[in-house]
């Protein structure tokens, strides 16, 4: 949704509300943790945040409170959504002088002892179609590393229409998230 102000929180309430019983937008549900679909640009993010036990949890922390988005200029909400299969999340992004909301399922959690993340999946209320995945990890060497694969393809009209500014915007949000777990992984 294409919006000129910033949405109020009563405003997202209402928005998410009336995504609440909505399908899913794309039929590979579930597939950024196995093949993404033919037909969708596939965008793949990997960076070290650090080493060690300490680094993992503190990744784990990071995408527990969503601080992937903190941006300044994307953000989620609700701000403290528990990372649950089926909780609703906003992304609401200002760009080009407009705020956009967008609408997403989350579709599956990672827990594992060296591995923390989800997997959120648009509903038809985005402007894009396709699913994204965050996820925190420890190889064998100790080193953690911050994972974001996502497809998508435009799904409105507006995003058909700035469909190489929508992969601008794609491609600075997976470097600005990037820089913030780094971040986080500093402090």
């Amino acid at each position: 949704m294409l919006r000129i102000r910033q949405p109020n929180p009563e405003t997202v309430r209402q928005f998410l509300q009336s995504q609440a019983s909505s399908d899913f937008s794309y039929q590979a549900v579930g597939a950024t943790l196995t093949t993404p679909p033919l037909g969708y640009q596939v965008d793949h993010t990997r960076v070290r945040l650090g080493h060690g036990e300490a680094t993992l949890a503190q990744g784990r922390d990071a995408l527990l409170h969503w601080r992937q988005f903190q941006l300044g200029w994307v953000t989620t909400s609700p701000p403290a959504l528990p990372i649950e299969i089926g909780e609703l999340v906003a992304i609401i992004a200002r760009a080009g002088g407009f705020w956009w909301l967008n609408a997403c399922r989350i579709v599956q959690t990672i827990e594992e002892p060296t591995r923390f993340g989800f997997a959120y999946g648009t509903l038809p209320a985005h402007a894009e179609s396709g699913e994204e995945r965050f996820l925190i990890e420890m190889d064998d060497a100790g080193d953690v590393w911050y994972d974001i694969l996502a497809f998508s393809r435009p799904n409105r009209m507006s995003a058909k229409l700035a469909y190489p500014y929508m992969r601008y915007l794609q491609k600075r949000f997976a470097r600005d998230s990037s820089a913030a777990m780094r971040n986080v992984a500093r402090a």
